[in-house]
């Protein structure tokens, strides 16, 4: 069946050759008589009034044939009936077009065969207006061209033509097609007879849909005589004619989904034998040999396992595979094409962003620099300041450690006069001690000591004199002792800040001497008086008693003087006291008068 895109390019092939001035328009007068024609041709009533309401809205002028077209598809194609003629369809668009777009006369081959190349031209061309034929099937019809004329195919030969086809425009149009076969340039050295043979033969499959052809020999339904025939292979059916010249027709075998080919074992002295099995009959046939056989069946299994698929013959389905497949190379090259684009704009929009981002990092890295810079600056400014710091802060250490140095030598020193005091003190609290074991004596020589109490009434004045001056003394030596150590300790406190206060501690040092030297002299003074009176306490040893540091009760008086005696003592003497008075009171009253009564008025009061 004829598919209605390729009636339309032999029609525009003729469409093209009425637009002689190239505008892609031609007169209504003109298509009006092409389209008669072309109804004629298609058997189909021709209807002049259709034309004239077609294009009723452009009645003066040129129609284009974006008009044109869709008139055809509404008031022509759609009443097509396929009994019609093709060839002579496309015999009558090739005389129209092919006088105005080549001439024959130069060309190895004849108007026949060039009208059987614009054939197959308009089968393989794309179905793209203006009509060329890409390079792949160029390249499959002249493999056809070669196989069918028994040359080999130089595909050396055609890669150099495909070279010099991509530096025009890697496509050919019908014309430049017929030139390119006409001339020979791939079949050089073959004479006409032979180029046209292969020229019909690929016709005859590509266009005719002749798929296998040639004599074999069939049994007879009658007579059951075999009678060789020239058989013709068509998708639908096997017909057979007297002799090749297919003028007389003998008979048609209808191939259908149905139909089955099948070998048979040779018999009646025939060999290579098979059979067509059809639903109403079956055809035994015989070839010249096994090669033929196997041929002849494997074309029919394919034409049957084509029409049980529902396809169309093997080279249309070749070509609606060749052509898909270019679909689907051009839908993944302009795929990879805007993935190459958009990866381009990507890769510009990546490399602006990296240009910016190394702008960036190179300001940064200015910026770093400058910033590194300043702060190596700073650091070394800092560096300077700190070692004139460090220097003037390590001669302000020496100066003072030189100055604690002297301050501990002369903390030493004083140390060691308070280390001599405090031995002087116990020396002195052992006199004490000693002192008060000549006291425990005194009690048992206090009979004696009666008869001195006068002498030591008049030395009381005396004695109570020089106590004071000696609980003077003691009371400025203790001063003078809780001065010393808080002076330490805030000398011990001005030595920890003397790193701070420099030359405040140089004025307390200043007082600090001015205040040792006073002390001193009271220390000297004190160590004199403290000469004196052990001096004058050797001398009046026995006849009073030192006063030591008593406890924190409260002291008690007496006619010594306070904290005389102890509690103790106290008591013993008032024990000894009441006895005496107890004695005396037994002796009468003139006891009363002597000179222990005095001694028990006086402890008692």
């Amino acid at each position: 069946m004829w598919l209605r895109g390729e009636l339309l390019k032999s029609i525009w092939h003729a469409f093209t050759a009425l637009d002689l001035d190239h505008r892609g328009k031609v007169s209504k007068s003109q298509l009006k008589v092409l389209s008669h024609n072309i109804c004629t041709v298609m058997r189909i009533p021709h209807n002049p009034v259709a034309l004239e309401e077609h294009f009723k809205d452009d009645d003066s002028g040129p129609l284009s044939n974006q008009g044109y077209m869709p008139y055809l598809n509404t008031f022509v194609l759609d009443k097509v009936q396929e009994d019609f003629d093709v060839l002579e369809l496309c015999r009558m668009c090739w005389t129209l077009c092919y006088k105005k777009n080549i001439c024959t006369k130069n060309l190895l081959i004849s108007d026949n065969d060039c009208f059987k190349v614009w054939c197959i031209f308009n089968f393989l061309s794309e179905e793209k207006y203006p009509l060329v034929i890409i390079i792949e099937e160029i390249e499959y019809f002249l493999q056809k061209l070669m196989e069918a004329m028994g040359i080999g195919w130089s595909e050396e030969k055609f890669v150099d033509y495909k070279l010099h086809l991509y530096r025009k425009k890697n496509c050919l149009t019908a014309w430049e097609l017929i030139e390119l076969v006409g001339l020979s340039y791939f079949s050089k050295g073959i004479n006409r007879q032979t180029l046209s043979m292969g020229i019909n033969e690929v016709f005859q499959e590509l266009i005719l849909d002749v798929l296998k052809q040639g004599y074999m020999m069939k049994k007879g339904h009658m007579r059951k005589n075999w009678n060789e025939r020239w058989f013709v292979l068509k998708p639908n059916s096997l017909s057979y004619y007297v002799c090749e010249d297919l003028v007389e027709l003998k008979g048609v075998i209808p191939l259908d989904q149905n139909c089955c080919v099948e070998s048979l074992l040779d018999k009646e002295g025939k060999k290579c034998l098979f059979i067509i099995k059809c639903s109403d009959k079956s055809f035994e046939i015989s070839v010249s040999d096994k090669k033929k056989k196997q041929e002849w069946i494997q074309a029919i299994q394919t034409c049957i396992q084509l029409l049980r698929l529902g396809l169309s013959s093997p080279h249309r389905e070749a070509r609606r595979r060749r052509r898909e497949l270019r679909q689907r190379q051009q839908t993944e090259e302009g795929d990879l094409v805007e993935r190459m684009k958009e990866l381009q704009v990507a890769n510009e929009n990546k490399q602006r962003q990296l240009e910016n981002m190394r702008k960036k990092m190179e300001e940064a890295a200015a910026q770093a620099a400058m910033e590194e810079h300043m702060r190596k600056k700073t650091q070394l400014d800092l560096q300077d300041r700190y070692r004139l710091d460090l220097e003037r802060e390590k001669m302000v250490r020496q100066q003072m450690e030189e100055q604690v140095a002297q301050k501990s030598s002369e903390l030493e020193q004083y140390l060691q006069r308070v280390r001599e005091l405090e031995d002087m003190y116990n020396r002195l609290k052992e006199a004490l001690e000693d002192e008060r074991q000549a006291k425990q004596d005194e009690e048992a020589m206090r009979k004696l000591q009666a008869r001195l109490l006068e002498e030591e009434t008049e030395k009381r004045a005396e004695l109570e004199q020089i106590h004071l001056q000696q609980q003077r003394a003691l009371s400025q030596t203790q001063a003078e002792k809780q001065e010393l150590v808080a002076e330490q300790q805030a000398k011990e406190r001005d030595l920890q800040a003397a790193m701070q206060q420099l030359e405040t501690l140089e004025r307390e040092r200043q007082g600090a001497l001015q205040e040792y030297q006073v002390v001193s002299k009271k220390l000297e003074r004190a160590a004199n008086k403290t000469k004196n009176w052990k001096d004058k306490v050797a001398r009046h040893e026995g006849l009073v008693r030192l006063i030591q540091p008593g406890d924190k009760a409260p002291q008690k008086m007496t006619n010594w003087g306070p904290a005389a005696f102890t509690d103790i003592e106290l008591e013993m003497r008032k024990k000894s006291w009441q006895e005496r008075k107890n004695q005396g009171a037994q002796r009468g009253s003139p006891c009363l008068h002597g000179p222990h009564a005095d001694e028990g008025d006086s402890d008692h009061n």
